[in-house]
């Protein structure tokens, strides 16, 4: 799974990094320690609007992460549902119109995973590329109209997320049998094309996506409470 992860960029490195277009709303001061529930920066590519020029926008926003589906009665359905199995988003009624239309990527360092030893400890580990490099693990989102506030509300609309995982292989796997979906680079443009819904190509890019390479180290126990966040939560333990 993935339950917590680090980003630490800023907005200027991930406009250029993703060639957005435009970032919405204030910028998001580094985390080195994001949690479920919290805002999280995100990369979109809106739909065409004619006020647009009739061009799709790629956007870095803020989301919520635990995603809500539109149809939800209530929103704290989002605390269970911070990530989404690859291998059933295009099928799960709570995944499969957001596998079609609203994906988008969670720029990160690397993300934490607890180790299960044979004593019964629980050992954090950060996963990340090896040269430190730029993540981009594949998401769905959904916009969730607050029944509470009026139709012109400028905050009825509550955007949530969900973070994709599949099967963990080389270093992740040693420490847990699933990873966040890393979307590499060649494959940004489909994965955030809103003109690709057909569920059957979708599906067939999401069983494309390379498996990722990632190294691992241990790190200290501090990242067990969301209360630590600093960039000491990378230090691998000696």
């Amino acid at each position: 799974m993935c339950g917590r992860y680090a980003s630490s960029r800023r907005d200027a490195d991930l406009v250029e990094a993703f060639e957005v277009d435009d970032a919405v709303g204030e910028e998001l001061p580094p985390s080195y320690n994001k949690a479920p529930t919290q805002p999280v920066r995100a990369v979109v590519t809106r739909p065409p609007r004619e006020e647009d020029g009739g061009a799709p926008s790629r956007q870095l926003r803020t989301l919520r992460w635990g995603l809500v589906p539109a149809w939800a009665k209530d929103p704290r359905i989002g605390n269970r549902m911070i990530n989404a199995r690859v291998e059933t988003i295009t099928e799960k009624p709570a995944f499969k119109r957001a596998a079609a239309r609203r994906r988008l990527v969670v720029p990160a360092d690397g993300y934490y995973e607890w180790e299960k030893r044979e004593d019964g400890a629980k050992v954090p580990h950060f996963l990340h590329a090896a040269d430190d490099g730029l993540l981009a693990f594949g998401g769905l989102y959904e916009l969730w109209p607050d029944p509470t506030k009026a139709e012109d509300d400028p905050d009825r609309w509550l955007w949530t997320l969900t973070i994709i995982t599949t099967r963990a292989t080389d270093a992740a796997g040693r420490i847990h049998d699933r990873s966040p979906l890393v979307v590499p680079a060649e494959m940004l443009d489909d994965w955030l094309d809103p003109q690709l819904t057909d569920l059957d190509l979708v599906r067939q890019l999401l069983d494309a996506v390379p498996e990722p390479h990632l190294v691992t180290h241990e790190v200290s126990p501090a990242v067990n409470s969301v209360r630590n966040d600093s960039p000491d939560l990378l230090a691998p333990v000696t």
